[in-house]
């Protein structure tokens, strides 16, 4: 199982990556190995010295009780504490932002690719289409021929 945030590559130039483990509950394990997570709205949050997955989206496991269950809610993150300090001095005061890339499976563990990420302008998301769109007609002309 993999699932992959595409709003985060289209959005964002992403200068690194890291992986991460989650703080889950069983039942959102289980349905996150369904594959039903979202990460398009989501990001990552420094607060009090620990870094938190905001907004990701984990839809109930059917089989599990759902009365109190919050499908939105913050998950900590799992990192050594150097390693966030790292993270804050690379992104303090330089326009970055952590951004949740894909997340997967790892033996029994879920883990979560971050990215280190500057987020792009109109122009470049629009050169980055008519790159693409180009790219793919001389692809249609030269199969033809």
């Amino acid at each position: 199982m993999k699932v992959v945030n595409r709003k985060a590559r289209y959005n964002y130039e992403i200068l690194e990556k890291i992986e991460a483990g989650i703080v889950l509950s069983g039942p959102e394990v289980k349905s996150i190995k369904e594959g039903r997570i979202k990460l398009d709205d989501a990001f990552v949050k420094y607060l009090n010295g620990e870094l938190w997955l905001v907004n990701a989206h984990i839809h109930p496991y059917k089989f599990a009780d759902v009365r109190n269950y919050e499908p939105a809610r913050s998950r900590k993150l799992l990192f050594h504490r150097q390693e966030i300090l790292s993270l804050q001095k690379k992104i303090e005061g330089r326009n970055l932002t952590l951004v949740p890339l894909t997340c997967y499976n790892k033996g029994p563990k879920i883990k979560l690719d971050i990215g280190i990420g500057r987020g792009k302008k109109h122009w470049e998301k629009r050169e980055k289409i008519k790159k693409r769109d180009l790219n793919k007609e001389i692809e249609r002309t030269l199969k033809h021929r």
